[in-house]
């Protein structure tokens, strides 16, 4: 049994003193400033024609900014987060040629707050006294809510709703895994949020749905502020807050499920739900007016609420540092096939909750049969990647000229 690497982030709550805040506060406006500068500058160059800057380009630039009498005050801030940053706009542009991405936009105050320290050499960890020592802040004490595993890799402080946290990327070996459970299939849907193929089913959470009705009235409230007036800024960190509860609730309920998921069962199959188009809006143009539109708006909601994305990402990582294996399925079908007779008609489905097959009368719920039609199709990807044969058609279609690929999920 060999060992592997595992990288892993341990987030906690800082409890800076005011000075702190107000040095932290320079260094996120700092970053800020260095990514817009630099991307204003990418952006001229490329309407001159110029070649785009790379990393090393950006960095001189930013040894002349940081001497400049304009921006002397640059060089109060640490020197390698405001080089990260540089290398966040890099990777930015990679994403957008590589077509992983849109273009990069421009960072607004008061949006994502954070910067990085990417050295560890620069970096000190005293766990035993709760504090942790960053280049131009000093040791910051912190609320060690769990031990930080590992060799300490990087440092990242984040604001958010007026607090700070730092999230600590540490690297440690482990023991190979040895996944535990069979295999299982999910079906995803908004009445229920996971149903498993051996039928049991998650319900859904709905947190934005909890909450709505306070956050309508303190936007309301907010909206009838003088902008920028000290009463506005009450409100909207109201507002952050509000929002703030809604996304905390939210993670820890997938957390909590995708956790129990994952260790339970070695392989787990899930449909490849493109929730982007899924919760495209239905209000057309002008010309072509939508139908259903408010209906179709509630659904959007609905899916967006469920965090569909998310839960796959971490059953992903999950499933890896416990040994198992991800399966995306393509979606199509699977909740109109029969499992017992392979028949598959849009008939099968009466209800949006009941499956009866009008060939041969088998009957169950529709999301477990969703599940397993996904488990069915999971198991012939797995065969498929293995052999390196090209893929089955999906569940519920009879044609011999599907238009097969290779398999990759």
């Amino acid at each position: 049994m060999h060992d592997m690497q595992r990288l892993q982030a341990f987030k906690y709550e800082l409890m800076p003193t005011g000075e702190q805040q107000r040095q932290m506060r320079r260094f996120a406006g700092s970053c800020r400033f260095v990514y817009n500068k630099a991307l204003a500058l990418q952006t001229e160059r490329h309407e001159r024609g110029a070649k785009k800057l790379g990393y090393a380009g950006l960095c001189k630039e930013l040894t002349g900014w940081r001497n400049s009498t304009d921006t002397a005050w640059l060089a109060d801030a640490p020197i390698h987060p405001l080089q990260q940053a540089l290398k966040n706009l890099d990777r930015a542009y990679s994403n957008f040629f590589a077509k992983r991405a849109d273009f990069p936009r421009f960072k607004k105050k008061g949006q994502s707050e954070s910067f990085r320290y990417p050295d560890p050499k620069q970096i000190k960890l005293d766990q035993g006294s709760n504090r942790l020592f960053l280049p131009k802040l000093g040791w910051l004490r912190y609320r060690n809510s769990r031990d930080a595993l590992g060799t300490v890799k990087n440092v990242t402080v984040s604001q958010s709703c007026g607090k700070w946290f730092v999230a600590i990327q540490t690297e440690r070996e482990v023991e190979q895994p040895i996944p535990q459970g069979g295999a299982v299939g999910i079906d995803m849907g908004v009445a229920r949020f996971a149903t498993l193929s051996d039928s049991t089913f998650y319900a859904p959470l709905n947190s934005f749905k909890q909450h709505q009705d306070r956050l309508r009235k303190a936007q309301q409230s907010m909206s009838r502020k003088q902008k920028f007036s000290n009463n506005w800024k009450k409100e909207k960190a109201r507002v952050q807050r509000i929002h703030s509860r809604i996304g905390n609730v939210r993670r820890d309920f997938l957390h909590k499920t995708s956790t129990a998921i994952s260790q339970n069962h070695a392989m787990v199959c899930i449909e490849d739900l493109q929730v982007r188009n899924m919760s495209r809006s239905a209000a057309g143009t002008l010309d072509a007016p939508g139908k259903n539109v408010r209906a179709k708006s509630g659904l959007n909601k609905s899916i967006l609420d469920q965090g569909w994305f998310e839960f796959r990402r971490q059953l992903d990582y999950k499933l890896a540092w416990n040994g198992g294996w991800l399966i995306a399925v393509p979606p199509q079908n699977t909740s109109r096939a029969c499992p017992c007779c392979g028949h598959g008609s849009a008939a099968n489905r009466q209800t949006q909750a009941r499956f009866e097959c009008v060939e041969c009368g088998f009957e169950e719920n529709a999301d477990v049969v969703g599940a397993i039609n996904v488990l069915r199709a999971g198991h012939a990807r797995f065969a498929c990647e293995v052999s390196g044969a090209v893929m089955p058609p999906a569940a519920g279609t009879h044609r011999s000229d599907s238009g097969s690929a290779p398999c990759r999920a």
